[in-house]
């Protein structure tokens, strides 16, 4: 089995950052960003943009590299690389439109994250890259 690229996008407003509440097999019952599988010829922008609309509804803009990490899910024996992508809030309010994905979606503040979180916040977390993620979300109150 190889490895397949998935891609978390955060959403960003006033401060705040979009996650929902998983569901399904994969993550059930954890809190993650929107996001998904990278299809084959897409780009990390054409994912995340089109992973958020599937999953929320809205549409983003200013898409751009977050973070990168190495997740494998040893019990699911599934193998993931995530890039993780910051983007701006465009439009449309969030709704529950793929409700076998997420059971519920939250505004949330950057220091103070709901548990449990999806594994890959784990590898994110520990990174070189959650600090400069963290900056640009508080920034984007002002």
């Amino acid at each position: 089995m190889e490895p397949r690229v998935g891609v978390g996008v955060f959403v960003i407003r006033g401060g705040k950052f979009l996650m929902g509440h998983r569901n399904g097999s994969h993550g059930s019952g954890t809190w993650s960003i929107p996001g998904g599988h990278m299809e084959f010829g897409e780009s990390f922008e054409q994912t995340a943009k089109r992973e958020v609309m599937e999953e929320t509804g809205m549409t983003i803009k200013n898409v751009r590299f977050g973070a990168v990490t190495n997740d494998f899910f040893e019990s699911d024996n599934k193998h993931y690389v995530t890039v993780w992508v910051i983007s701006e809030w465009d439009k449309n309010e969030p709704q529950l439109t793929e409700p076998d994905k997420f059971v519920d979606q939250e505004w949330i503040d950057i220091d103070n994250l709901p548990e449990p979180l999806f594994q890959p916040w784990d590898a994110l977390l520990k990174s070189e890259f959650i600090d400069e993620i963290k900056q640009q979300i508080k920034t984007s109150a002002t």
